[in-house]
């Protein structure tokens, strides 16, 4: 009994060892940036030695993945399918750029972290190319699917769904969130 007791008791110590890691993880990335963050930070900050950190996480690559899971399980990004039931285009336009912004000021810390890094740290714009990936690609599927098939109409969307437009509108020019969407729906229905 007492072995399957410390057996129980070690692992659940080297989850939390993992927790801690890659939370560690997650808050540098947040506020310095993943490509500006090094082991050496992450294990500092998570109260661990490098050896500690490389026995859970065997690379960068893998912490980077842990942490962008974990990051991304904390600040879901908007389902685009959600949006599909909309028929009408400028209602869907409006849905969507609406969530999508919504989110983009809840992981603005982060996203702005990112998009800077991906200028200049591969892993980042590996990583970042697999989720932005997913969402803008549905988030262009959904949209698009109910406009003009022209390319400047999808020239335009492609501009609203950027996180640097959404940036420029709510912090540049400091439209409120209505107005930011309702200024890209205009310009993408205006093509």
């Amino acid at each position: 009994m007492t072995r399957k007791y410390e057996l129980k008791r070690r692992a659940e110590s080297q989850a939390e060892t993992r927790r801690r890691i890659v939370a560690a993880a997650v808050e540098l990335h947040q506020t310095k940036g993943p490509g500006l963050t090094s082991i050496s930070d992450v294990a500092r900050l998570a109260g661990v030695q490098r050896n500690t950190l490389y026995r859970h996480f065997p690379d960068e690559r893998a912490l980077f993945k842990a942490c962008s899971g974990h990051w991304g399980q904390l600040n879901p990004p908007p389902d685009p399918a959600m949006w599909a039931g909309e028929p009408d285009p400028t209602k869907r336009l409006r849905l969507g750029l609406t969530e999508l912004y919504g989110f983009y000021e809840r992981a603005e810390e982060m996203l702005t972290r990112v998009v800077r890094d991906v200028e200049f740290h591969e892993l980042t714009r590996e990583v970042s190319q697999q989720v932005t990936g997913q969402l803008l690609g549905g988030a262009r599927a959904v949209l698009g699917d109910v406009l003009p098939s022209g390319g400047r109409t999808r020239a335009m969307l492609d501009v609203a769904l950027d996180f640097r437009t959404w940036k420029r509108l709510a912090r540049t020019e400091r439209l409120s969130q209505t107005q930011a969407v309702e200024t890209m729906v205009r310009a993408i229905l205006a093509q």
